[in-house]
C-alpha cells in the first residue's frame, strides 16, 4: 500500500503543495491588516518559486511518462513544461500587478489567492490524463478568472465585462461537458488513452463521435479565444483590470494548449481527417479576423486582444500540420510559449506607464514615449517587432518554424495565407514602434515623470531582453519545446 501512496505523491507533489499554501495563504490574509497584505505578495511569489523548484526535480526525475490516479493524470515532457512556462509567466504576472492594483484599491490579497488557485487549475489541465480531470482543472481556473476580471468592483466596465466572461464560459463549459458525455456514451471510457485505443479499433459510433468532437472542440476554442468563439475576447482584455489582462493573456493559454494537444493528439488521432479541415477554417477566420479588426482599434488594449485572436490561429496551425509533420506540434508549442512572453510584457507595459485614475490604454497616449522614457520605449519596441515577427526577434522564428511545419506537410497554399496575414498584422504593430519615436508626446503626459519600481523595471527589461535572446539564439527553447505525443 505504501509503495502505491509514494508514487502518488510524488507525481502530484507540485499541486499538492501549491493548493495546501493557497488555503493557508487564506487564512493568513485573513488576519493580515491593510499595510502588511505584502505578506500574502510574498508568500504567492515563494510559493510559485517552490512549486517550480518542484516540477524541476521531476523534470530530472521521470525520464519516461508516469500515469497515475488509475488514469487520470500523468507527469510527462508536456506536461511538466507546460507546467514550468505556467509558473513563471504566473510570478511575472504578479510582480507586474503589485503596483497596479495597489494604486487602484483592488483587493490586493484576493487577488493574489485567486491567481494561485487559477495556476492550481492550470497545473492540474497539464497533468489531466482524462476528460473528468481536464474538465476539474479547467473549471478551476475559469471560476477564478471570473472572479479576478469583477474585482474593480466600483468599475461598472469591469463589472459588465465579468458577466459576460461568465455568462459565454458558462455556455462553452455546457458544450464541453455535453461533448465529453457524448464521447463517453460512445465509448465508454474518459481517459485519454482508454478512449484513443477504443477509437482506435474502430468499435464506435462514429457519428456520434463526430458530434462529440464538434462540441468538444467549440468548448476548447472558446477557451482560446478563437473564432468564432472570439466575442469575449475584445470586451473582456478591454473591461478587465489591466492586471487582471495579463494574467488572462498569458498562462491559461498554455494550459489551454495543453488540453487541446491531449484531446485532439491523443485521445481522437483517428479523427484527425476530420478535426484537421475544422481547424484550418478557424485558423483563417481567426488570422484574417483579428488581423483587420485590430487595424481599426484606437484602444491599444482591444487592438492587443484582436491580435491575441490572429495568433491563436498561427497556433492552430501548428496541430494542422502535426499529422503530417515531425515538427507540428513543437512549432505550435514554441509559438504560443514565446507569444505568451510577449504579450505578457506588452500588457505589463500598459500596467506600468498606467497611474492611479489614468489609464493609458489609448494609442495617442504612446505618442513620444521615447521622449519620455528612451528604455522603455526601446522595450515596448522588442516586444512589438516581435509580435510582429521582425528579425532578429522570437516572434520571426516562432513565424518560420510554423511556416516550415505546413510545408513540410504538404500545406504550401495555407503556409502563404499564413505569410499573407502576417505581413498586414505587421501594420498594427509598427504603428505604435511609429507613434512613439517618430510623434510628438501630449503635453498633459510630459508633466507625468515615470517612475517605476526597480525591481519591476529590471522584471520589464528582463521580459523584452528574452524576446531578442531568444531570437538570437533561439535553438534552446526549440529543442525543450520538442514534444511527442503520437
Amino acid at each position: 500500500m505504501m509503495n502505491f501512496i509514494i508514487p502518488i505523491f510524488s507525481a502530484a507533489l507540485p499541486e499538492i503543495f501549491i493548493l495546501c499554501m493557497a488555503s493557508l495563504i487564506l487564512l493568513i490574509d485573513v488576519c493580515l491588516t491593510e499595510r502588511r497584505r505584502i505578506m500574502t505578495y510574498s508568500l504567492v511569489q515563494l510559493t510559485l518559486m517552490a512549486t517550480f523548484f518542484l516540477v524541476m526535480m521531476q523534470y530530472r526525475e521521470y525520464s519516461h511518462p508516469i500515469i497515475t490516479f488509475s488514469g487520470h493524470y500523468v507527469v510527462d515532457k508536456l506536461a511538466i513544461l507546460t507546467k514550468l512556462f505556467v509558473l513563471g509567466t504566473s510570478f511575472f504576472a504578479f510582480i507586474y500587478a503589485r503596483q497596479y492594483i495597489q494604486d487602484r484599491h483592488i483587493s490586493r490579497g484576493e487577488y493574489y489567492i485567486l491567481g494561485l488557485f487559477a495556476v492550481v487549475g492550470m497545473l492540474v489541465m497539464a497533468s489531466a490524463y482524462s476528460f473528468l480531470s481536464i474538465y476539474l482543472g479547467l473549471e478551476l481556473l475559469s471560476l477564478s478568472l471570473y472572479a479576478m476580471v469583477a474585482l474593480q468592483k466600483e468599475s461598472a466596465v469591469a463589472t459588465e465585462a465579468a458577466m459576460k466572461y461568465f455568462v459565454m464560459g458558462a455556455l462553452a463549459s455546457g458544450l464541453l461537458l455535453y461533448g465529453i458525455s457524448m464521447l463517453y456514451g460512445a465509448t465508454g471510457g474518459i481517459e485519454i488513452v482508454a478512449v484513443g485505443d477504443v477509437l482506435h479499433n474502430g468499435s464506435q459510433q462514429h457519428l456520434v463521435v463526430v458530434f462529440a468532437l464538434i462540441f468538444i472542440l467549440s468548448g476548447l476554442l472558446f477557451k482560446f479565444g478563437a473564432v468564432p468563439f472570439h466575442m469575449w475576447v475584445p470586451d473582456v482584455y478591454d473591461g478587465a483590470p489591466t492586471s487582471v489582462t495579463l494574467f488572462i493573456a498569458s498562462a491559461p493559454k498554455i494550459a489551454a494548449f495543453c488540453i487541446t494537444m491531449r484531446i485532439l493528439v491523443q485521445a481522437l488521432p483517428t479523427f484527425s481527417v476530420i478535426w484537421v479541415p475544422i481547424l484550418i477554417v478557424i485558423a483563417i477566420l481567426s488570422m484574417f479576423s483579428g488581423n483587420l479588426l485590430a487595424i481599426a482599434q484606437t484602444n491599444i488594449k482591444r487592438m492587443l486582444a484582436y491580435s491575441s485572436i490572429a495568433h491563436i490561429g498561427y497556433t492552430l496551425l501548428g496541430l494542422v500540420a502535426g499529422p503530417r509533420s515531425t515538427t507540428g506540434y513543437s512549432a505550435a508549442m514554441f509559438y504560443i510559449t514565446t507569444y505568451v512572453i510577449v504579450a505578457a510584457g506588452a500588457f505589463a507595459m500598459i500596467a506600468l506607464l498606467s497611474k492611479q485614475g489614468v489609464e493609458l490604454d489609448q494609442l495617442d497616449d504612446y505618442r513620444g514615449l521615447n521622449a519620455r522614457s528612451p528604455w522603455l520605449a526601446f522595450m515596448m519596441l522588442l516586444l512589438m517587432f516581435s509580435m510582429a515577427g521582425v528579425p532578429p526577434t522570437v516572434g520571426f522564428f516562432a513565424k518560420l518554424g510554423l511556416l516550415e511545419a505546413l510545408v513540410e506537410a504538404h500545406y504550401v497554399w495555407l503556409a502563404a495565407l499564413a505569410l499573407l496575414f502576417a505581413i498586414i498584422g505587421a501594420y498594427y504593430y509598427l504603428r505604435i514602434v511609429m507613434l512613439m519615436y517618430f510623434e510628438e508626446p501630449r503635453e498633459a503626459l510630459m508633466k507625468q515623470p515615470i517612475s517605476i519600481a526597480p525591481g519591476v523595471m529590471t522584471a520589464i527589461t528582463l521580459n523584452g531582453v528574452v524576446a531578442l535572446a531568444l531570437g538570437l539564439l533561439p535553438s534552446g527553447l526549440i529543442d525543450i519545446c520538442r514534444v511527442s505525443l503520437g
